[in-house]
C-alpha cells in the first residue's frame, strides 16, 4: 500500500474550530430547510436559498463541494421538489 505522506496530528485548536464549523453549516442548512419549508415563496427564491448555503458552505469548507453535494444537495432537492409538487 502507497504512503500518501506523513500523517498530520491535529491540535485541539484546530479540532475545536473544525466542530465549530460543523455546527455552524448544520444550523444553517437546518435553518434553511425550515425557511423553505415553511414560507411562501417561490421555487426560484427556494433556490437562491441553497445556492446561499452552498457558497457559506464553501467559504467555511473551501474544496469540499463534492462533500456538500453528497450529504445536502439531495435534501434541499426533495424538499424543493414536495413543496412545489415537482416529482
Amino acid at each position: 500500500m502507497e504512503s500518501c505522506g506523513p500523517i498530520r496530528e491535529f491540535t485541539e485548536a484546530e479540532i475545536k474550530e473544525e466542530n465549530k464549523r460543523i455546527r455552524h453549516l448544520r444550523r444553517l442548512v437546518d435553518f434553511s430547510l425550515a425557511l423553505i419549508a415553511q414560507s411562501p415563496m417561490s421555487p426560484d427564491e427556494a433556490r437562491r436559498i441553497v445556492q446561499a448555503v452552498r457558497q457559506q458552505a464553501m467559504r467555511l469548507f473551501p474544496g469540499k463541494e463534492a462533500t456538500f453535494e453528497l450529504l445536502y444537495t439531495p435534501r434541499f432537492r426533495r424538499l424543493i421538489a414536495e413543496k412545489f409538487n415537482l416529482l
